[in-house]
């Protein structure tokens, strides 16, 4: 169902919300709003252009040494639902998972700029078990991806994993849907998040970028269709559209509630608030983006007509939201489009949502893009 983002509205629940007293940063004016410069680079394979083309592009970024030296680093991959839900044969990595390689690179120039601690992340599907076995039903060697640097983990962020408690983390000026969120630990024992996903289209939302990854932090067994009511489930099974898409059930009453049970249930106007709220609550220090091989017409191949592409592109920025908006218009969308545009028909605009939240500019006139020009790294997932 298509929702139209107004201003008078976004305005109303901001001022709603701050009167809650769950006060976060000052909202910036348009003009103070974050434009980090972002990297753009054709990279045709997984092979062995894949790492030196990363490189660069963090080197074009400032270096990564300034931003992870010494530091723990978390890295959120997207792999979305199970290793077995295939597009025809494709495995999961050339349509929509981020691919082994990029990670395995990605470890590899992080260890080589001095992190001392890095954790690979995902909330793994319908499981609390251990992510190296998850992945491993994919075909991949975890061994790739441990070893590329010294001190690699993985945690399965659907559950406590290794931690003992949940952290919570609040939302800025008191949140859009929820004031705040209960995650997994490690997305908080950490120096640095990284957000390192896929480029796709999505099937509510439009498209799913590095943003929409960090919606995937958020455990099943909190958040998910079958979560415990008072506790955290000890299994977790389904999806979070109960509670996130359709708000027809809430998150187990350990987390924090809903602010308004009678606001729309629609997904066209929940999903981007909740992005972007989750986004004001926990930050991206660093966004790349996996364009190599990817899929159109949806996050997964569950849909009916989403089809395999090969964009051939990577992209990375130190804020996600204008890596985002780079990254739509590489895809042939205008990143200012409102709800009811290509490619939000059905929902309202997550950019837009996030712009008013201050999170950074979707303006592409106050975005310094470095290396591959757009019109140069060009590929329209509408009309390939």
């Amino acid at each position: 169902m298509q929702c139209e983002l107004t201003r008078r509205r976004m305005l109303s629940t901001l001022g709603a919300t701050a009167a809650g007293g769950l006060l976060g940063p000052p909202v910036a004016r348009a003009g103070e709003l974050p434009a980090n410069p972002v990297a753009v680079a054709k990279c045709g394979t997984y092979g062995s252009e894949l790492r030196p083309t990363l490189q660069t592009m963090f080197d074009q970024l400032g270096g990564l040494g300034r931003l992870v030296a010494g530091k723990t680093v978390a890295i959120k991959v997207n792999l979305v639902s199970s290793p077995w839900g295939r597009l025809g044969d494709a495995p999961v990595e050339l349509t929509h998972w981020t691919h082994p390689a990029v990670i395995g690179a990605t470890v590899r120039l992080l260890g080589e700029a001095g992190a001392s601690r890095i954790r690979v992340l995902e909330c793994c599907s319908d499981t609390t078990g251990p992510f190296a076995e998850f992945i491993g039903e994919a075909g991949w060697n975890p061994n790739d991806i441990l070893n590329a640097a010294p001190k690699v983990e993985f945690e399965n962020t659907n559950g406590l994993g290794s931690g003992k408690s949940y952290s919570r983390v609040w939302c800025t000026n008191g949140g859009l849907v929820f004031p705040g969120y209960d995650l997994n630990h490690s997305y908080t024992d950490c120096d640095v998040l990284v957000s390192l996903a896929k480029m796709k289209e999505h099937h509510w939302f439009g498209v799913t970028l590095t943003m929409k990854n960090i919606y995937g932090m958020t455990p099943l067994n909190i958040y998910g269709d079958t979560a415990g009511e008072d506790e955290p489930s000890i299994e977790v099974k389904g999806t979070r559209v109960s509670v996130f898409h359709s708000g027809i059930r809430a998150p187990s009453k350990s987390a924090p509630q809903e602010i308004d049970p009678n606001s729309p249930r629609e997904a066209g106007y929940r999903i981007p608030r909740i992005v972007a709220e989750i986004n004001s609550a926990r930050p991206i220090h660093l966004a790349i983006l996996d364009g190599i091989e990817s899929m159109a017409g949806g996050e997964g191949p569950w849909y009916a007509g989403v089809r395999r592409v090969s964009p051939g592109v990577l992209v990375a920025g130190l804020n996600a939201m204008t890596t985002d908006a780079v990254a739509m218009a590489i895809m042939g969308f205008d990143p200012m489009a409102d709800g009811g545009a290509a490619p939000f028909e059905g929902c309202d605009s997550f950019l837009r949502v996030a712009e008013d939240l201050a999170l950074g500019t979707r303006d592409l006139n106050r975005v310094e893009v470095l290396g591959t020009p757009i019109r140069d790294a060009s590929f329209s997932f509408r009309n390939t």
